[in-house]
């Protein structure tokens, strides 16, 4: 029973999922933790990473191990990794959700323009983008930047451990800044924004691999020490968002909210799109098109924050949020705790609006959750603007999606249903079906029909108010993005 293997690779942990090469059936499943990582300087060894991933694999049982014939990582995105000579880290990796980069994305964007940015690699720089990262190095610690020899994303890093090739694919590697999404290329001169000699640094970027495009063979001595079969094929891989859109098995018009550490919005297009206003990525995806997406920086780590001043847990406070009384506004949340990628304010802070002495823990409760869903939901319009297309069905996944709270207030915060799909690993189901298609030759569209990956079930709105607590938390998010004297 020839088994896949698909990597989910994330800011909090790794994730393992062994399913059946033909039907997808899940066959196994194990994870290990990575190390804690906060804003503003967030930061991991690449390392605790390989560790994670030999533990996540070593749960598995030999027998299982021993039929698998293929693997693909999917990563966290935009984290910068750095490798020397001797193929060791030179530092930490700067993840996603470090800020300290945001300088230097603004004196990028002034020196050549938001429109320019987004014309040549569908975005604009923020502290996210690895872009900017690198060029942090640059200027803080150019000993370490002369050291360096090969430039890395996480799954890069993966995949280099498993097959000792530096390569990548065009989804993660669309996150960077320095790629061209529709001509699949590097451009020299964005990365010459951050640092000298830019065509020198091209040359140590990964090769970029088309969607079905091996990246190479699990190497011996790592398949042994794996427990995985030589001759083990390693996919492209591809950065998480792109994964879960893999997944999902989406269509063109349907619509993701992922509620993780981070928050993302996205949906898969034919075409390229361009918005100078930063809050739309232009990636590219997995299969060949692309992906549009807006991501927040503040997700689940909010309500686990107001579950613990409230003296509860992420379930307790689930269930407060749906005891408060339905047809009503209540306090509203913006909720800037860590800083906020979009909009960009890297140095903002959370309010609460609407407070009152009768205000209830209950209503504390629910503005936790629709303060980050409204700000999610806030993308639809961005992404319509941008001429793509979110009129077909809303999924809702990540970890907060198992929260009742969080799948109610978003069917009834976007006023129409949404679905639950019944995969609860949707970035590992992804890499595994990426690893599949390679194996036996089929389109990434038919694989996931006959993996019926589109399953799940319905939540209907409940609270008619959805539309009037979206206005009001526009309102005072407006205010919030405003400078007061």
């Amino acid at each position: 029973m020839p088994l896949v293997i698909g990597v989910d690779s994330s800011t909090q942990s790794t994730k393992v999922e062994v399913r059946h090469l033909g039907t997808g059936q899940v066959v196994a499943s194990a994870s290990a933790p990575h190390p804690k990582a906060r804003p503003p300087v967030s930061e991991q060894d690449p390392g605790a990473w390989w560790l994670a991933l030999r533990a996540a694999i070593g749960q598995i049982d030999q027998e299982v191990r021993n039929d698998v014939v293929a693997i693909s990582i999917a990563g966290q995105q935009h984290g910068l990794v750095l490798i020397d000579g001797d193929g060791e880290t030179v530092r930490p990796a700067k993840l996603w959700n470090d800020t300290t980069s945001a300088g230097c994305a603004a004196d990028m964007v002034a020196s050549l323009g938001a429109h320019e940015w987004a014309r040549r690699c569908g975005s604009v720089p923020v502290a996210a983008f690895t872009v900017t990262k690198l060029a942090w190095v640059a200027e803080h610690e150019p000993e370490l930047l002369a050291r360096t020899d090969r430039v890395m994303l996480p799954h890069d890093y993966l995949t280099y451990r498993l097959t000792g090739n530096h390569v990548t694919d065009r989804g993660d590697a669309s996150g960077t800044g320095w790629f061209d999404p529709t001509s699949d290329s590097y451009c020299a001169d964005l990365i010459g924004t951050a640092v000298p000699d830019a065509e020198q640094w091209i040359g140590r970027l990964p090769r970029v691999l088309g969607p079905h495009e091996p990246a190479g063979e699990v190497a011996p001595a790592i398949a042994n020490e794996l427990g995985l079969p030589v001759g083990t094929i390693v996919g492209p891989g591809t950065g998480d968002n792109m994964a879960a859109a893999l997944g999902l098995g989406l269509s063109r018009g349907d619509i993701v909210i992922s509620l993780g550490t981070s928050g993302t919005l996205y949906a898969v297009s034919s075409t390229a799109t361009s918005d100078p206003s930063g809050a739309v990525a232009g990636f590219a995806d997995a299969a060949g098109g692309f992906l549009h997406l807006m991501c927040t920086l503040n997700a689940t780590g909010v309500t686990d924050t107001v579950a613990a001043w409230l003296g509860t847990d992420p379930p307790g406070l689930s269930a407060l949020a749906l005891e408060a009384p339905r047809g009503e506004v209540g306090p509203q949340l913006v909720p800037y705790f860590d800083g906020e990628r979009t909009p960009n304010l890297p140095d903002a802070a959370g309010s609460w609006f609407g407070l009152r002495t009768s205000t209830t823990r209950e209503q504390v409760a629910r503005s936790a959750h629709d303060g980050v869903l409204c700000g999610l939901l806030a993308g639809l319009d961005r992404l319509e603007g941008c001429g793509v297309d979110v009129g077909g069905q809303l999924r809702l996944i990540g970890g907060g999606a198992r929260s009742a709270a969080y799948r109610q207030r978003c069917a009834d915060l976007h006023g129409s249903p949404v679905l639950i799909p019944e995969i609860s690993e949707a970035v590992a189901a992804g890499a595994a079906l990426q690893a599949a298609s390679i194996i036996d030759g089929l389109s990434i569209d038919e694989l996931s029909r006959s993996w019926n990956l589109g399953a799940g079930r319905v939540v209907e709105p409940a609270d008619e108010t959805g539309a009037e607590v979206r206005d009001t938390y526009d309102r005072y998010a407006a205010w919030s993005e405003t400078p007061h004297v």
